[in-house]
């Protein structure tokens, strides 16, 4: 895992300063849990129909090349 810094409330920061490292373990688990179900919650109906487009391009054997290409293409 990787740590990062977040920003919360005086209390919940005290909570955690003061807790055991078997109870502060729990609280990053669950904190992780919950971040990681808001993450996938939060991708927007777009972002989602934006990305199956894209991997259909792609198994098709579109490329950035190609698309550059034919965005050029003055016709």
């Amino acid at each position: 895992m990787t740590a990062i810094t977040i920003n919360v409330d005086d209390d919940l920061a005290k909570t955690f300063a003061e807790a055991s490292t078997e109870q502060r373990q729990k609280y990053e688990r669950k904190f992780n849990l919950w971040f990681e179900a808001a993450v996938r919650r939060s991708k927007t109906p777009l972002q989602e129909t934006m990305d199956r487009i894209s991997q259909k391009a792609k198994a098709r054997g579109m490329t950035p090349e190609i698309l550059e290409s034919i965005l050029n293409d003055e016709e």
